[in-house]
C-alpha cells in the first residue's frame, strides 16, 4: 500500500510539473513615426536597404581597412566576445537544474571507537572499520516551472549578451570612422595654416620692401609680422589634437600610440559622401538596432526572474534516493564482503518543504524583481524613442551641414579673391595695409570654417549610419573570440563545442 501511495504522489508531480507562475512577457508599446520627417529631400530615399558596410559608401580604402582592422583587434570588442561564452556558460548551468540537483557518488572508510560508557555496550565490539559505497540523488519536480523560467531568462540573458556585442560592432565601426574623419579635418587645417603662412609670409614681404622704400610707415611691417606669428602659432595647436586622434585610433584597433601612422597614409582628404543616402524606415531601423533588441532581452530575461522568484511562494516537492553497500569489520565482528546482497542498502521518497514563516521576504523579492521589470520596460520604450532621435537628430544635421558647405566653399572663394585684390591695391598704394590684414584674416577664417563644415558632413553621416545600427551584419559567422584567445581559454579550461557554437538569433521584436 505504500508503494502505491508513493507511485500516485509520484504520478501527481509530474502532472503538476506544468503548472506555471509568473507573467507571461508582453512586448510594450511604443509610438514612432511611419517615416522620416526628411526623408523627401533628394539627398536620402527609402526605396533600398542601407548599406551594412556602410563605411563603403566614401569609398576611401584607408577607411576600409581602419575598420577591418579594429573589428578583429578591439580589445573592448574581445571583452564583449568572452561576456557571450560566460552568459553561454551560464545557460548551461540553468539548463543542468532541471534534472537531478545533487548528485553524489560516496565511498568512505571510517574507523569508529565508541565509548566503554554507553548503555548497553558489554556485548558488542566498541572498536570496528564501517566501510560504505554508494550513490545519493535529489531531484526537485518543476512544478511552477522554477527551473524552466530560469532557462528562458538565462536564454534570453545569452541572446543579450550577443546584442551587446553586435551593439559595441556598431559603435565601433562609427568611432573608427568619425576618429578618422577627425584625423583627416586636422590634416587639411594644417595645410591650410601653412598655406596662409606662405601668404602672409608674401605680405610682410612687400610691407617691409614698402618701408624700406619710404611708402609706408613700420606699422605695416609690424601688424603684418604679428599676423604671421599669430597663424604660425596655431599650427602646433593643430599638430597636438592631430596626434592625439591617431592616438586614440591606435586605442580603437587595439594597438600601442604611433602604431597607424603607416596606415595613414595616402591623400590627406576628409572623407567625401556619396550623392544619395539609403535610409531604412523606422520599423525596420528597430529591427536592426542591436542595443533595441539587447533592451528587450533584458525585459524578457527579467520578466522569466518573477516567474523564478514567485515560485518560491509555493511547497518543493523533490524525490531523494540512496543507494549502496554498507558493512563493518572488527576484533570481534565477521568482516564481510562490501558488494554481497546482504550489504545493499536503499532509501527512497519524496520531501515536500514549504517556506511559510519569512517574514514577507519571498514576496518582497517578488516586488523586487517585478520593479526591476517595470523599469527595465520602461529603458525599452526609451530606447525605442532615443533610437528615432538618433536618427532624426543625425539627418537633420546631415543634410543642415551639406547646405553650409556649400555657403562655406563660396565664402572660402570670396576670401580668397579678396587677398588678391588687396594685395594689388596695396602695391598700387590705393588702400592701407589694414584691407590686406582684413583680407588674410578673413581667408584663414573661411578656409578652416570650410574644413569643419565638410568634416561635420562627414561625421554627421557617419552618425546617421550608427542611428540606423548598421556594421554588425557584416561579422555574421565569425566568431566572437579571436583564435589566440581561443586556444588560451582551451588550455586552461575545457570548452568543449562553445567556441564554435553560433546562436540562434531572432529579433524580439520582429516576434
Amino acid at each position: 500500500m505504500q508503494r502505491e501511495s508513493v507511485l500516485a504522489l509520484l504520478g501527481a508531480m509530474l502532472v503538476l510539473s506544468g503548472c506555471a507562475v509568473g507573467p507571461e512577457y508582453v512586448r510594450p508599446q511604443v509610438k514612432i513615426n511611419e517615416g522620416w520627417s526628411t526623408a523627401a529631400n533628394a539627398q536620402v530615399t527609402t526605396q533600398s536597404a542601407t548599406d551594412s558596410a556602410w563605411w563603403k559608401t566614401f569609398n576611401d580604402p584607408v577607411l576600409d581597412r581602419l575598420i577591418d582592422l579594429a573589428c578583429s583587434q578591439n580589445l573592448s570588442l574581445r571583452a564583449a566576445g568572452v561576456r557571450i561564452m560566460e552568459a553561454r556558460a551560464a545557460l548551461g548551468i540553468a539548463v543542468g537544474q532541471q534534472y537531478p540537483q545533487l548528485q553524489a557518488a560516496m565511498a568512505s572508510a571510517t574507523r569508529i571507537s565508541l565509548s566503554e560508557n554507553l548503555a548497553n555496550s558489554i556485548n558488542f565490539d566498541r572498536d570496528f572499520w564501517d566501510y560504505q559505497v554508494g550513490f545519493d540523488a535529489t531531484w526537485e519536480a518543476d512544478f511552477w516551472r522554477r527551473f524552466g523560467r530560469g532557462v528562458k531568462s538565462q536564454e534570453a540573458a545569452y541572446l543579450g549578451s550577443v546584442a551587446d556585442y553586435q551593439d559595441a560592432l556598431v559603435s565601433l565601426s562609427a568611432e573608427v570612422a568619425r576618429t578618422y574623419a577627425t584625423i583627416r579635418m586636422f590634416e587639411v587645417l594644417i595645410a591650410q595654416g601653412r598655406n596662409n603662412v606662405g601668404v602672409q609670409e608674401e605680405g610682410l614681404r612687400i610691407a617691409e620692401s614698402r618701408y624700406r622704400n619710404g611708402a609706408t610707415s613700420e606699422l605695416d611691417v609690424s601688424q603684418a609680422s604679428a599676423l604671421l606669428e599669430s597663424t604660425r602659432a596655431s599650427i602646433p595647436q593643430l599638430e597636438a589634437s592631430l596626434a592625439q586622434s591617431q592616438n586614440a585610433l591606435s586605442t580603437l584597433l587595439g594597438q600601442p600610440t604611433g602604431s597607424v601612422l603607416a596606415l595613414l597614409q595616402g591623400p590627406h582628404e576628409i572623407p567625401m559622401p556619396p550623392a544619395q543616402v539609403a535610409l531604412s524606415v523606422p520599423a525596420e531601423m528597430l529591427r536592426r538596432r542591436p542595443d533595441v533588441r539587447g533592451a528587450e532581452f533584458s525585459a524578457i530575461a527579467q520578466s522569466e526572474r518573477i516567474g523564478v522568484a514567485k515560485a518560491d511562494l509555493y511547497p518543493r516537492i523533490q524525490l531523494f534516493g540512496t543507494i549502496g553497500f554498507q558493512t563493518t569489520s572488527g576484533s570481534t565482528i565477521e568482516s564481510g564482503n562490501l558488494f554481497d546482497s546482504g550489504s545493499l542498502f536503499y532509501a527512497l521518497g519524496p520531501r515536500i518543504s514549504w517556506t511559510f514563516l519569512d517574514y514577507g521576504r519571498t514576496k518582497n523579492r517578488v516586488r523586487v524583481e517585478d520593479a526591476r521589470f517595470q523599469r527595465l520596460m520602461v529603458g525599452y520604450q526609451d530606447t525605442v524613442l532615443k533610437a528615432a532621435q538618433e536618427v532624426e537628430d543625425s539627418l537633420v544635421g546631415y543634410l543642415k551641414a551639406q547646405e553650409v558647405t556649400g555657403f562655406q566653399q563660396n565664402a572660402a572663394n570670396s576670401a580668397r579673391r579678396s587677398v588678391e585684390l588687396a594685395f594689388i591695391q596695396y602695391r598700387e598704394g590705393a588702400v592701407d595695409f589694414q584691407r590686406v590684414l582684413d583680407a588674410q584674416r578673413s581667408q584663414l577664417q573661411e578656409e578652416n570654417n570650410l574644413a569643419r563644415a565638410r568634416s561635420a558632413v562627414a561625421t554627421n553621416l557617419i552618425a546617421l549610419y550608427k542611428a540606423l545600427g548598421g556594421g554588425w551584419e557584416t561579422r555574421a559567422g565569425q566568431p566572437f573570440v579571436p583564435e589566440n584567445m581561443r586556444e588560451e581559454m582551451q588550455k586552461r579550461t575545457d570548452w568543449g563545442d562553445y567556441f564554435s557554437q553560433q546562436p540562434k538569433l531572432h529579433s524580439p521584436v520582429s516576434r
